[in-house]
């Protein structure tokens, strides 16, 4: 039977036994483990056939202690306020982790956009941003790309809100074209992440990426970067999935090959055909045999019913809570090695915090700089995860989650209760 899977609780619990374990206060802790503001929007849109449909949005922030509310916004048809305010929730840890001045925010709306047209998208992306504006700005709290939105969602939001104030407002999102802003390398950089988080956990046990087998569980932004700079950087990609299924080759998949159909075709998987591939379930390329597990499409894909049959020896945490409380305790006792998310898919946001810098002082980094900077910054973040690990003996999910919310409550602390 599966167990019933909350994320805010998910997150919260996780929270909880950290600041246990790292002896933290607690009412400080009750302090930042709430949101400090949950904002539910109606949006009605006009469609193409002329009847209007109301959607339900969200923008839920977080914590703006450590600096402005970052994150980004999401399309999908299951989104819902407790998943918003557990992603919320989950950025603020992550930027803190990281030691970005950013806090934590996330948005959505409940919506399945392969059902509108880029006409009815662009209507229900403009209401969106109009009814979150008063919330939002480059020093207030600054959306990003997410599951099912992109570059060019974060452009229509940049072109209402600075139609809105009546000038120009770059800063106000990140993940935005280079034409508008945007950042070099900001595409391709969650996936990145994943990549150096892979390679330094390897560095750690003395094996390089050439040495390994490598599972990814989903072909969007993140999956698709992390396939194919593995793929270039000598790993075995052996097992893929997206909406419609997954592929799996023993001896290897061509993730350049594999992407480039996906983009140029517009198919899916299930559609690739190829000799020596052979079809699989999602939850087969969650279990077939690889060194590397790479979970990196929705929250919950690793839980209770399928820990016990996973095959890997480190999982990677592509997505935002992948992998549930029962599971972790599942997998620290099966030895799998398990670097979290809210440092292993923490790529996106350092460099969203790169194009900000950018965009304020009006300057462009070269893509060698901003891949350069976030690989310094990424194996600083972990050389502390491995650090606190090892003086709390704890997992490195527990590390990150201490070395986030001590640097949370400090800041509470030193700043004191209004009023």
């Amino acid at each position: 039977m599966s167990e019933f899977y909350d994320p805010y609780s998910n997150v919260v619990d996780v929270m909880t036994e950290a600041m246990e374990i790292g002896g933290m206060n607690q009412y400080m802790f009750d302090i930042i483990k709430n949101p400090q503001r949950e904002t539910k929007v109606y949006l009605p849109v006009e469609m193409d056939d002329g009847r209007v449909q109301v959607f339900e949005g969200y923008r839920v922030q977080h914590s703006n202690i450590r600096g402005p509310f970052k994150g980004g916004i999401r399309f999908h048809q299951d989104c819902n306020l407790n998943e918003v305010k557990a992603l919320a929730t989950w950025m603020s840890l992550k930027c803190a982790v990281v030691n970005i001045p950013y806090g934590g925010a996330k948005g959505g709306v409940r919506v399945d956009p392969n059902t509108l047209s880029q006409r009815e998208l662009r209507k229900l992306t403009r209401r969106y941003a109009f009814a979150i504006e008063p919330l939002i700005g480059a020093d207030m709290d600054i959306p990003a790309p997410d599951v099912n939105t992109n570059s060019q969602t974060m452009a229509w939001i940049l072109d209402t809100y600075s139609m809105l104030k009546g000038k120009p407002c770059p800063g106000v999102v990140t993940g935005k074209p280079l034409e508008l802003g945007g950042s070099k390398g900001r595409n391709s950089a969650t996936g990145r992440g994943v990549a150096i988080s892979t390679k330094l956990i390897l560095e750690r046990d003395g094996k390089k990426l050439e040495d390994v087998s490598v599972a990814i569980s989903g072909m969007g932004n993140v999956g698709g970067n992390a396939a194919r700079i593995l793929f270039h950087r000598g790993s075995k990609i052996v097992a893929l999935s997206d909406v419609s299924g997954g592929i799996y080759c023993e001896n290897g998949l061509d993730a350049d090959e594999i992407s480039e159909f996906l983009e140029q075709t517009g198919k899916q998987l299930n559609d690739y055909q190829k000799e020596g591939v052979r079809h699989i379930t999602h939850e087969e390329v969650l279990t077939c045999k690889c060194d590397v597990l790479i979970p990196a499409a929705l929250e919950n894909q690793i839980n209770a019913d399928n820990a016990e049959q996973l095959q890997c020896s480190y999982i990677i945490e592509g997505a935002n809570g992948p992998t549930s409380v029962a599971a972790d305790a599942l997998l620290e006792e099966r030895g799998i090695v398990l670097v979290p998310d809210i440092f292993a898919n923490s790529g996106g946001v350092i460099v969203s915090y790169f194009e900000w810098v950018q965009n304020i002082q009006i300057l462009t980094w070269n893509r060698e700089q901003v891949n350069k900077t976030l690989e310094k910054i990424m194996s600083a973040a972990f050389i502390e995860i491995l650090e606190e690990s090892q003086q709390s003996q704890c997992s490195l999910r527990m590390a990150a989650y201490i070395i986030a919310l001590k640097r949370l409550i400090y800041a509470e602390e030193i700043k004191g209760i209004f009023p």
